[in-house]
């Protein structure tokens, strides 16, 4: 039997109010050049409060020593098993879910990022210099109205401008495969990779799309910064079981960037209208109290200052949020988790396979000897370390909401 069937056998009604603040990449490294991590760094008075009276310990998203993307990271959050492949939700699923795109049985979905290339078509910039919405949407529009005019024979194809230099495809029609390699190099000095099918069913797909990149290629060519495309997460829509049905609860989500958003949707959540910082964030769950028993918390931008390796600039995220902290406090939840869907070091610049910490509030709990919110006491935390889908477990028993198993 699955974690969450299981889980969800047990799964009871209650009058409780029940919180995941996902940071997300929090976690951070010690090392030669950066001898403490953000956490250990960041003046947290309140984080530091709440963990001297929880139980503190680490996650694992996957398993140890696997890097998560955001989509596994989060759906193990859920109580999903990120390795079941019924759980494999494309980047650029969520992507268009997020955006509100509607994706059927017959779709493929993916998650675009502009880049710049040099005149030898070498990439010098992933991510087109980090553009900003505006400029996504003017390249969006100018990629369809293209389309438009010359309309792809066989395919319904639909562009839609995404956050900063991220885009969405939704591609419709008969017989699409999402077994299809990104491509996205993942360094510079490289052209961008051609679309490569991982199996002989997605021959055609593969042609279809790179036949489509050519095209739009040749929109955006005279482009200063993107004038070019790299496909993420081409995908097709998954079979979840919502967590609603699951676990009878009633779950917000409040999240402002479109990924995030997706995966909530995926999983059976209301996505509810909120800004992208922690303070609009505790505006939004405080203005929709009374309408849910779960909500989930989405705080982005220290994943953002890890991708940059802008350790200062983590800290200060980390500050910001524990600012905010006593607002939520003051909302009497029942159950608080603190934690990320993976770790950001800020010293790799990028996702890292390195356990999360985690803190677990509730009048329930069992009150460790951490003192503090960060790595060193989370790894001495009464919790341990365990699988992140294991996460939701405890979260729901601390709530009141899982009832004995057996006799």
């Amino acid at each position: 039997m699955k974690h969450h069937e299981f889980l969800a056998r047990l799964a009871r009604r209650a009058d409780t109010k029940v919180i995941l603040l996902v940071l997300d990449g929090v976690g951070d490294l010690r090392t030669a050049d950066q001898p403490k991590t953000a956490l250990e760094v960041a003046a947290t008075p309140h984080l530091d409060a709440l963990a001297a009276r929880s139980a503190l310990g680490r996650i694992h998203p996957v398993l140890p020593g696997v890097t998560p993307g955001s989509g596994p990271g989060h759906l193990a959050l859920f109580g999903f098993d990120p390795t079941d492949p019924a759980a494999d939700i494309g980047r650029g699923v969520l992507e268009a879910l997020g955006l509100g795109i509607e994706i059927g049985a017959r779709d493929l979905a993916i998650r675009g990022n502009f880049a710049t290339a040099d005149a030898s078509g070498n990439l010098s910039d992933r991510r087109a210099g980090r553009i900003p919405t505006a400029e996504s949407e003017r390249l969006c529009a100018k990629m369809a109205a293209a389309l438009a005019a010359d309309p792809p024979s066989g395919v319904e194809v639909l562009v839609r401008a995404g956050e900063g230099y991220r885009f969405v495809l939704r591609l419709r029609a008969d017989g699409l495969s999402a077994a299809v390699a990104d491509t996205d190099p993942q360094r510079l000095g490289v052209p961008p990779l051609q679309p490569k099918a991982r199996d002989e069913g997605a021959a055609a797909t593969a042609h279809l799309l790179a036949e489509l990149l050519d095209r739009l290629h040749a929109v955006i060519a005279d482009e200063p910064r993107a004038n070019r495309l790299l496909l993420r997460g081409i995908s097709r829509l998954p079979d979840l079981p919502s967590m609603a049905d699951l676990y009878r609860l009633r779950l917000g989500a409040f999240a402002g960037y479109p990924l995030y958003r997706g995966v909530a949707s995926v999983c059976g959540m209301e996505v509810v209208e909120c800004g992208k910082r922690i303070a609009d964030l505790l505006s939004a769950v405080a203005a929709r109290w009374d309408d849910f028993d779960y909500f989930f918390l989405h705080v982005k931008q220290t994943d953002m200052m890890g991708e940059d390796g802008n350790l200062a600039g983590k800290v200060e995220v980390l500050e910001e949020v524990d600012a905010a902290l006593p607002r939520l406090l003051d909302l009497a939840p029942d159950v608080v988790a603190i934690t990320g869907d993976h770790s950001t070091p800020a010293a790799m610049k990028a996702h890292s396979w390195h356990p999360v910490p985690l803190l677990l509030w509730s009048e329930r709990c069992f009150v460790d000897d951490g003192r503090a919110f960060d790595e060193l006491e989370a790894a001495r935390g009464h919790l341990g370390t365990f699988p992140s889908r294991q996460l939701l477990g405890l979260m729901l028993a601390n709530g009141g909401r899982l009832a004995k198993y057996g006799a």
